[in-house]
């Protein structure tokens, strides 16, 4: 479709005038900067009403847009909703190129000292600030086809039954819990809740064991533990360890096998800016910083992204040096946790994307000793990398009733970030939109208050949930809500919670009677 357009009478000489004083290039070039002007005031206008006269300069399709038409397209397709073949596209150019002149020619009059370039400069200036300024959401950066190819390999994925005997019944019957069969399960997210030393944390360690071993690790995790394993629990977990094949990382004293900076897309600029103040905002919820800081830290990481070479990507050290050359060597909060997620060695600072490690498992246990927001931070830059990745990748498919499986992110002592808004806002997302990759959750928690925010109720997006015993069993719609159970199985599942012992559990799985007390 060609678009040839003239603008309106009066323009005609506006459109010389302004070429004449700017000295920004051609009456073309003047054109294309009044409707990007135009655009970037945020107006939306009305064929009816706003169309002008067509008697003026007159703009051949290639002349007018060079070799960026489907730029300028796109543009006026997202403004208005439209689709690129559209057949008033035209008209919308042109009445956003007469509209963007009529702008520029008030503004030249009203201030007859300023120049074409200055007019550019600020232009594009508070378009930066507005990108930068805009509020951080937690939804993915989604990679160009070029770097999506470069960076993304598409996992594979398991798409037979994966059947997970999950305990036997008070009279010795096997229960299973058939994962991924979508006739059953709407999802494979999972939700356990229990008091210290109920048996919930080897229940979920016999989950990832079995999963490993029907699909011969072809579906891999990554265990996060917020309080630490000791002595006496790794000595205990060596089975496990063994038998999945899962490399155990003890921080502070291992590094975890990824770049946390490596989320962020270091081709593509506009998403390379998302990237950065994505990383900023994880920094920013967990250590308290002040605005000042934030811009210090958004001004550091660019710098250091800037002046790497050939795709490479920065270590947190160095972000950490170029904010000690921003602010000094004087003491803040941000080079506080800046020098220990560097000076700990949490993370590595090599990318190979080819090596991914989501392609084995791991156990990253964060020993309490480490200060609660380094813990924190670490965590969700993590939580944050595997989201981004797998959202990057293609859907998993459903063949026949299996949901295809990739990948388990496993969230040990989860009321710790149940508590934290944004981390709330970051896991919601994830469960919400993780699973068609193929990614199941699985969140382990004390108890089952922390499941139930204001904002959202957690346990509604894990389908299955496992109950053991827990201090505020007493609570009985809490436990309801938590299992997702009506009043019918009300009395039901008091009577079971009165007589719950030590490694039992209830649950409303779909494979064994609801609410009935079965042994882990």
């Amino acid at each position: 479709m060609l678009i040839n357009l003239r603008t309106s009478e009066a323009n005609k000489v506006v459109v010389q005038e302004l070429t004449r004083k700017l000295n920004l290039g051609t009456e073309n070039y003047i054109s294309r900067i009044a409707f990007s002007y135009s655009l970037s005031k945020g107006t939306k206008l009305d064929l009816e009403k706003d169309l002008q006269d067509s008697k003026g300069k007159e703009y051949k399709d290639d002349i007018l847009f060079g070799k960026y038409r489907e730029y300028y397209i796109a543009l006026i397709c997202q403004n208005y909703s439209i689709y690129k073949t559209d057949k008033d596209i035209g008209k919308y150019i042109k009445m956003h190129i007469d509209h963007g002149l009529g702008l520029m020619n008030r503004l030249f009059e009203e201030n007859p000292n300023y120049s074409g370039l200055d007019f550019l400069l600020e232009s594009i200036e508070r378009g930066i600030e507005k990108l930068e300024e805009s509020d951080i959401g937690n939804a993915p950066i989604l990679y160009d086809e070029k770097t999506r190819r470069n960076r993304i390999s598409n996992k594979d994925y398991f798409a037979e039954e994966i059947r997970i005997l999950v305990g036997k019944s008070l009279d010795d019957e096997d229960i299973f819990f058939f994962f991924n069969d979508t006739s059953i399960h709407n999802n494979a997210h999972v939700a356990v809740a229990g008091n210290t030393g109920t048996g919930k944390t080897y229940f979920a360690k016999s989950i990832l064991k079995q999963i490993s071993a029907q699909t011969q690790n072809e579906v891999n995790f990554v265990f996060l533990d917020f309080k630490g394993l000791n002595d006496e629990d790794e000595k205990d977990s060596k089975e496990f360890f063994e038998v999945t094949k899962t490399k155990l990382i003890k921080a502070p004293y291992k590094p975890f096998p990824l770049n946390p900076l490596s989320f962020i897309d270091n081709v593509n600029e506009k998403n390379k800016i998302m990237g950065i103040n994505k990383f900023v905002d994880i920094i920013t919820s967990y250590s308290n910083i002040g605005k000042n800081q934030q811009q210090t830290l958004k001004d550091a990481t660019r710098d250091v992204f800037f002046e790497m070479k050939n795709g490479e990507y920065p270590s947190l050290k160095q972000i950490y040096d170029k904010v000690i050359e921003h602010e000094g060597e004087k003491a803040s909060t941000l080079k506080e946790i800046l020098q220990s997620l560097s000076e700990l060695d949490l993370f590595e600072t090599k990318v190979d994307f080819k090596n991914s490690f989501l392609n084995k498992n791991y156990y990253f246990s964060l020993s309490g000793d480490l200060p609660k927001n380094i813990r924190l931070t670490a965590v969700f830059l993590i939580i944050n990398y595997i989201y981004n990745t797998f959202m990057n990748m293609d859907n998993a498919p459903i063949e026949g009733n299996y949901q295809g499986m990739r990948y388990v992110l496993l969230i040990d002592e989860a009321h710790v970030i149940f508590k934290e808004k944004k981390s709330q806002e970051l896991l919601e997302r994830i469960l919400r939109e993780i699973r068609s990759k193929g990614v199941s959750v699985m969140l382990l928690s004390q108890g089952i208050e922390e499941f139930n925010q204001p904002s959202f109720d957690f346990s509604s997006m894990c389908e299955t949930a496992f109950l053991f015993d827990i201090k505020d069993k007493v609570n009985l719609r809490l436990m309801q809500k938590f299992l997702g159970l009506g009043d019918k199985d009300a009395q039901k599942l008091k009577s079971s919670m009165e007589k719950i012992q030590k490694y039992q559990l209830v649950s409303n799985l779909k494979e064994f009677k609801i609410v009935e007390l079965f042994k882990a």
